[in-house]
């Protein structure tokens, strides 16, 4: 588990992952050439109980930490958008000339054959042909970057305090609010 935010809550297991926990050695030390799966499709209803009750004991508390716990699905950090946009690269920027060109040659033309033909041009470029838009590609990075240090210099914006989070928040008052709504009618 490298990946991940370590404060996040385990998981939930289910009645079968319960079962194999609790188990597994009592089952291998019975019947060691019988996996310990067939038990499980042979087993009763009754016997799957325990592990059924066990799973939604688990599903509470999962749900219960995951109430606590911070960060919205998906954990995402939410983007400033007054942040300075990264440059596009020198293959973006002859893109940008040239699509247009291959759009009014070729009316009708899918999103995919365009790029299609567009990378086939920049492959068939040599490095002299290619140079301007590196050296303009390398001129906004240089802009963006001041433009970085500048803006972090302020530090006016904390991604997991910003504003698209109070926004969130909002919706989803608003979002209850309708339900509440509906169901008193």
């Amino acid at each position: 588990m490298a990946k991940g935010d370590p404060k996040k809550p385990k998981g939930k297991m289910s009645a079968y992952a319960f079962f194999v926990q609790t188990c597994r050695e009592e089952h291998k030390k019975k019947n060691p050439e019988v996996p310990v799966n067939f038990r499980w499709k042979t087993m009763s209803g009754k016997e799957k109980s325990k592990f059924d009750e066990m799973a939604k004991a688990d599903k509470v508390r999962y749900d219960r930490e995951m109430k606590d716990y911070g960060p919205a699905k998906g954990g995402k950090k939410k983007k400033d958008p007054n942040a300075p946009k990264r440059p596009p690269s020198s293959f973006f920027l002859f893109c940008s000339e040239f699509r247009p060109k291959i759009k009014a040659t070729n009316p009708g033309i899918s999103i995919g054959d365009v790029a299609k033909k567009l990378g086939e041009m920049w492959n068939n470029l040599n490095d002299s042909e290619k140079q301007p838009y590196i050296t303009k590609a390398a001129k906004l990075k240089e802009k963006y970057e001041k433009d970085v240090a500048d803006y972090k210099s302020k530090g006016k914006f904390d991604g997991a305090k910003g504003p698209a989070k109070v926004a969130r928040k909002k919706s989803l008052e608003g979002d209850e609010q309708k339900k509440i709504n509906s169901v008193s009618r």
